[in-house]
C-alpha cells in the first residue's frame, strides 16, 4: 500500500496459480460492479488499479499498474476514496498494519477509511477528550505525549508511524486517554471513524491483531522508560533517531531542537550538546530543523540494548 491511486478503469486479475478467486467473486457479484474484469468501485466516485496476490499466507491486494502514481485525493463528489494494499517489507511504503491483514479484514476496513493529510503539529488526541477518528498514517510521525494535568512537563511515550496507528484505547475498550498525541514529522495516511472502528472490533480476528499491535506498543513504552533511565541523553536521543528512521523514508529527520527538548523532556541546550556528540563521532549531521543520518549501525551500538526488543515483539506478532 503506497497511499496513491491511478485513475483508470478498476482491473481486478488472478495471477496464475492464485488462491484469491472467493475476493474476486464478491468483486464481479457485486450488483454495482461489472461481471467483466472492467467496472466502477462502488460508493468511491474514482477509479483504481489493483491486482490480488499471495504473499505470507496471507490475502492482500497488490498495485498492478505499471508503477505511475498520483496522490491520494478525495473524489469531486466528497465520498472516500479508496485505496491499494500492498506489502514492501518493514520499511516499505503504506500503513503495514493494514497492508499484512487478510482480505476479509481488509475489506473491513477499507469501507470505512478516508485518506487525510497529517501536518506536522496537527493534535490527533487531547487530554481526557473523547476520540472521533482513528489514524493510520502511511508517510509521517504520530507523537504520543505524557503530561501533567496543567501542561508544564511533557514527555514522549510512544512513536506511532506506518507500523501502527493511533487511538490504541479504543481497541482496549475505551475512548480517551490523559495523554495527547500529535503529528511530529508531516506525512499522511488514513482515519476511520471510531464508531466504525468500534463495530469493526466485533471481528475476533480484527481484535486480535489490533491487540497484538496494542501490545507491541506497550512494550515500545516501557523501554523508553527503561532508556530514560539507564541511557545518557546522547544516546537517548540516538534511539530516539532510530526510531524515527525506522518510519521514515531516506535519512533526514526534519525537526527543531525546540520540538527534540519536548520529545525527550529536555532543555534545549541539552538537544545542542547531544546533536554535538553525535555529529563528533560521525553519526549524523545536523542543520537547522534537519537532522541526517550518517551511520545507522554506529547509533545502534551505541544504544545497545536498549533499541530492537520491541521492534522484534512487532515483527514476531505482526509480520510473521
Amino acid at each position: 500500500m503506497n497511499g496513491s491511486l491511478l485513475r483508470g478503469r478498476l482491473q481486478v486479475r488472478i495471477l496464475p496459480g492464485s488462491p484469491n478467486s472467493s475476493l474476486y467473486d464478491r468483486m464481479s457479484h457485486h450488483p454495482d460492479v461489472c461481471a467483466s474484469p472492467h467496472g466502477t468501485l462502488p460508493d468511491t466516485g474514482v477509479y483504481c488499479c489493483l491486482d490480488l496476490a499471495r504473499m505470507d499466507g496471507n490475502d492482500v491486494v497488490k498495485d498492478a499498474s505499471d508503477g505511475a502514481e498520483t496522490p491520494m485525493e478525495r473524489s469531486p463528489e466528497g465520498k472516500k476514496a479508496s485505496m491499494k494494499v500492498e506489502e514492501k517489507g518493514t520499511r516499505g511504503d503504506g500503513n503495514q498494519l493494514l497492508a499484512r491483514m487478510p482480505a476479509a479484514l481488509a475489506d473491513l476496513m477499507l469501507t470505512h477509511l478516508e485518506s487525510v493529510d497529517l501536518p506536522q503539529g496537527m493534535i490527533i488526541e487531547q487530554p481526557d477528550e473523547a476520540v472521533e477518528h482513528v489514524y493510520f498514517p502511511t508517510r509521517g510521525v504520530i507523537s504520543i505525549v505524557a503530561m501533567t494535568p496543567e501542561g508544564g512537563a511533557r514527555i514522549e511515550a510512544g512513536l506511532v508511524g506506518r507500523e501502527g496507528m493511533s487511538g490504541s484505547m479504543v481497541v482496549l475498550g475505551t475512548d480517551r486517554s490523559p495523554h495527547q498525541t500529535t503529528v511530529q514529522i508531516g506525512g499522511a495516511g488514513y482515519r476511520m471513524e471510531t464508531a466504525r472502528l468500534q463495530e469493526a472490533l466485533q471481528q475476533d480476528a480484527l481484535r486480535e491483531r489490533l491487540l497484538h499491535y496494542c501490545h507491541a506498543l506497550s512494550i515500545q513504552t516501557a523501554h523508553t522508560a527503561l532508556a530514560n533511565a539507564k541511557l545518557k541523553l546522547d544516546a537517548r536521543l540516538a534511539r530516539w533517531l532510530l526510531m524515527c528512521h525506522d518510519r521514515i523514508e531516506g535519512d533526514e529527520v526534519t525537526l527543531t531542537h525546540d520540538f527534540l527538548s519536548t520529545m525527550l523532556g529536555v532543555r534545549r541546550a541539552g538537544v545542542t550538546v547531544s546533536l554535538h556528540i553525535l555529529e563528533g563521532q560521525g553519526l549524523v549531521r545536523a542543520t537547522r530543523g534537519l537532522i541526517r543520518i550518517l551511520d545507522r549501525e554506529g547509533l545502534e551500538e551505541m544504544v545497545g540494548g536498549c533499541y530492537g526488543v520491541p521492534e522484534a515483539e512487532y515483527a514476531r506478532l505482526l509480520t510473521g
